[in-house]
């Protein structure tokens, strides 16, 4: 009988899915969904909407999703105060989708794609599995320091010259933000590299964080990615998008399949944004049970990551492995990031962050796990 890994592509070897764990606990801070459920007059809108679909099925939906593209660019411009037009938006099943688009039409065979790590660990996996080869590029020359370091990052593209760079901020898993100055900077190093900058979790970055949307006029290459996952509380919609230069939006055509969006997908996302003050309502409140998160890890003699994200990444423990079990013992479910020393941990709700503060106290009191203070 064939054995039908031996009959993978040869870079899908060996490989595993990725995936993080769905386990039922009390309290799932594990992967940076949001605390808050819909909200009811949405939820309303929602059903009412994708009724009025539903007597349409028979047929395909709006191939180019005109008006989803429309609400997006009147949010983007909105909330950014850069004007970005409906034909500089593009949307797919998630900002994985996306991503991939942008692989598909940019990376594959014979072409490279530079990030710098520790980061999203989609970006590798989206580049490889196009074909692209991944190169993963350093953040800063001190391992223990999290920032993006532009002279680095410059260093590395001049050295490297990939055809795709990756550039998250807020930055997954650390939570921290990366000045304009870097995107600039990394941007002119390169005369024909596709640069993404990857905004999934902005809209809880601390006042003052500017959007790399700002940049566009004038950037042909320059891509900023978004999602309704976070911010939106819609993680099981999957629905994200980019803005960019019209051409280069225009060539996702070439890349996506066909009625990519379904009819339902387009009708849930467009109810949503016409609620988009509703929807980021809790935005301010996940933010401030982060900073208390923050604070109170401080407390605990640990040492959090500051974030402009949903999320802290806190260091401190002597093994993470060690500390995700007690944690999970406890209840509570984090992410183990694999960065020695370090979890992280989605912002929850009032109730939840009490709970992960007094689990922390719980496990250290009792000796599960110990902090370290000098592998921050």
């Amino acid at each position: 009988m064939t054995e039908l890994r031996a009959l993978l592509r040869p870079e899908l070897q060996g490989a595993t899915p990725y995936g993080a764990p769905q386990l039922d606990v009390p309290v799932a801070l594990n992967t940076n969904e949001s605390a808050y459920p819909v909200p009811p007059v949405v939820v309303d809108q929602i059903a009412h909407d994708v009724a009025q679909v539903a007597a349409t099925l028979n047929r395909y939906p709006d191939r180019e999703f005109a008006r989803l593209r429309e609400l997006l660019a009147s949010y983007l411009t909105k909330t950014s105060g850069e004007h970005v037009t409906a034909d500089q938006v593009w949307a797919a099943n998630g900002s994985n989708e996306v991503l991939q688009h942008l692989v598909q039409a940019f990376g594959g065979a014979g072409r490279t794609a530079l990030g710098f790590t520790p980061s999203y660990s989609m970006h590798p996996l989206i580049a490889g599995r196009g074909g692209a080869t991944w190169i993963d590029g350093l953040r800063d020359a001190d391992p223990k320091r999290f920032d993006l370091d532009a002279d680095l990052a410059v260093e590395q593209t001049k050295q490297h010259d990939p055809d795709l760079i990756f550039l998250t901020s807020p930055n997954n898993p650390t939570g921290t933000s990366i000045d304009l100055d870097v995107v600039r900077r990394v941007y002119d190093a390169s005369d024909h590299a596709i640069v993404v900058v990857d905004e999934a979790y902005t809209e809880f970055a601390r006042t003052g964080t500017r959007s790399a949307l700002t940049l566009l006029p004038g950037r042909d290459r320059l891509v900023v990615s978004r999602t309704m996952s976070k911010a939106f509380a819609f993680a099981g919609a999957r629905l994200g998008y980019f803005a960019a230069a019209t051409e280069l939006a225009e060539l996702m055509r070439l890349v996506r399949l066909p009625y990519h969006l379904s009819s339902v997908t387009q009708a849930v996302a467009c109810a949503a944004l016409e609620h988009a003050d509703t929807m980021l309502a809790m935005v301010e409140r996940i933010k401030t049970t982060r900073d208390a998160l923050v604070d109170g890890c401080l407390e605990l003699g640990l040492q959090p990551v500051p974030s402009d994200a949903n999320f802290v990444l806190v260091g401190g423990f002597a093994d993470s492995a060690t500390a995700w079990q007690a944690l999970l013992d406890e209840g509570v479910l984090v992410r183990d990031v694999g960065i020695p020393h370090h979890l992280r941990i989605t912002a929850g709700t009032a109730e939840e962050n009490t709970a992960v503060l007094q689990a922390l106290r719980t496990v250290t009191a009792a000796g599960r796990t110990s902090t370290t203070k000098g592998n921050a």
